[in-house]
């Protein structure tokens, strides 16, 4: 089984266990739960005086974007990035939108209050990688919020996010 998981190129095979270490999106549940999380999370919004002024205008459909790019980044099916345009197309719906710090730290509580009340996985594990994840993704749509409407965006990597540390400090060029 490790060789062949090698040849499909897959690095998280630990020969200690007895299968391969699942992905955060494997360990939420996989689609349903993730689905039912942003759905609800996206309910709730219009009613939070700090969040609803950002998604006002929001298409009935952006919930369902969400969780295709959430669901890719912990491991998932890459819908969002065969669908939508991979994250060079999210950092495209960010520029210009002037998202504060305050809104992104609203965001990442409610989505987490969010996630307790959908019964998400509560190992501290899980929630650690969930809440490194949340925060390191929401710094960035701040800073590229910050960004004009019209800057350019080059192809970027899909973020990959798993149970460790995602490398270095972000340093701009």
């Amino acid at each position: 089984m490790e060789e062949a998981l090698k040849r499909a190129g897959r690095t998280d095979y630990n020969p200690l266990m007895a299968s391969p270490v699942p992905t955060l999106y494997q360990w939420l549940g996989g689609a349903e739960p993730l689905r039912a999380l942003i759905e609800r999370f996206y309910q709730k919004v219009p009613a939070d005086p700090l969040l609803a002024p950002l998604f006002a205008s929001m298409p009935p459909e952006h919930f369902q974007h969400v969780t295709a790019f959430i669901a890719e980044v912990l491991g998932g099916p890459a819908d969002y990035s065969a669908q939508h345009g991979g994250h060079a197309n999210m950092i495209r719906h960010h520029l210009g939108r002037g998202i504060t710090d305050e809104q992104r730290k609203r965001w990442v509580q409610l989505l987490l209050e969010t996630a307790d009340e959908q019964a998400l996985p509560s190992d501290p594990e899980f929630r650690s990688a969930l809440v490194a994840y949340l925060e390191w993704g929401s710094h960035l749509a701040v800073i590229n919020a910050a960004l004009p409407n019209d800057t350019p965006v080059s192809d970027a990597p899909m973020p990959a996010w798993n149970w460790g540390v995602p490398g270095g400090p972000y340093q701009p060029e």
